[in-house]
């Protein structure tokens, strides 16, 4: 489904607005089709802002107000473009399937296949994670430790991150995984490694990191339920490792049947 000019320009604009400027963009970006209903005081209810904010967050995107935005929308439906809808009910599944519909429309496939080719080159692959994030780096992990070695994921329990991070080669890959809520290292570790070597995994509220990235990869967690989902990530995870795993490079290695075999003489598995 192709985005509206209005989200575009959130997107354009995002890493001028003030943060309670994102807080509003975070949920419009999601829920597009709720400025087709709901009144400025409305939004700034939902998002914990004000009307002030919320007036001036659309005149920062170029609109005198919100009904310029509601008649742009309108106007596009009318010409026969789809407009997402926002569902308020029970029903999780199309929750979860509209998360992953979100993320993969900002996912372009080259966006993969630069990652793949920078994950199949790189002489070691770093993966860091904290809080929320740290179990998604771990899967991340144990799925690029299936394909290829020397991989690695920080911080490790009990430990600090500066030894880890001086250690850092010019050849290695760093995949920063910081989804929102993240720690204040975060932002410290983005303006310390190399442009040039940094991928980071995160949601809409790490657009401000686009220019101090290599690449950078949203992903939506939802807002409509008291806890994040992280189905979109994991999808965006299952198909980077597995295009790797088909990559020429790797196809012709034996590395999963030498894994399952040592798996066998260890006894691992049932």
């Amino acid at each position: 489904m192709p985005k509206s000019k209005f989200v575009t320009l959130i997107t354009q604009s995002y890493q001028q607005l003030s943060p309670n400027g994102r807080k509003i963009a975070n949920y419009l970006q999601q829920n597009p089709a709720d400025v087709l209903n709901l009144s400025v005081a409305e939004i700034a209810e939902i998002t914990l802002t004000s009307k002030a904010t919320v007036s001036r967050f659309f005149r920062q995107l170029g609109y005198k107000n919100l009904q310029q935005v509601k008649d742009q929308m309108r106007a596009a439906r009318s010409a026969g473009m789809p407009l997402a809808v926002t569902h308020k009910n029970n029903d999780y599944i199309t929750q979860e399937l509209e998360r992953i519909r979100q993320t993969w429309e900002n996912v372009k496939p080259d966006d993969i296949t630069q990652l793949v080719e920078s994950i199949s080159q790189a002489s070691r692959i770093t993966l860091i994670g904290f809080r929320n994030s740290y179990p998604v780096a771990l899967h991340f992990r144990q799925q690029l430790l299936q394909v290829r070695g020397k991989v690695r994921l920080l911080p490790l329990p009990g430990q600090t991150l500066a030894e880890e991070v001086e250690d850092i080669s010019a050849d290695e890959l760093v995949i920063i995984i910081a989804f929102r809520r993240r720690p204040k290292i975060v932002e410290k570790l983005i303006k310390l490694i190399p442009k040039e070597q940094l991928v980071l995994m995160a949601d809409p509220s790490a657009q401000i990191y686009k220019d101090e990235v290599n690449q950078l990869f949203i992903c939506q967690l939802g807002q409509e339920l008291p806890l994040d989902s992280y189905s979109a990530p994991m999808s965006v995870i299952s198909v980077i490792c597995n295009q790797i795993l088909n990559s020429e490079k790797y196809s012709k290695l034996n590395r999963i049947d030498a894994i399952s075999n040592m798996y066998k003489e260890l006894d691992e598995l049932e």
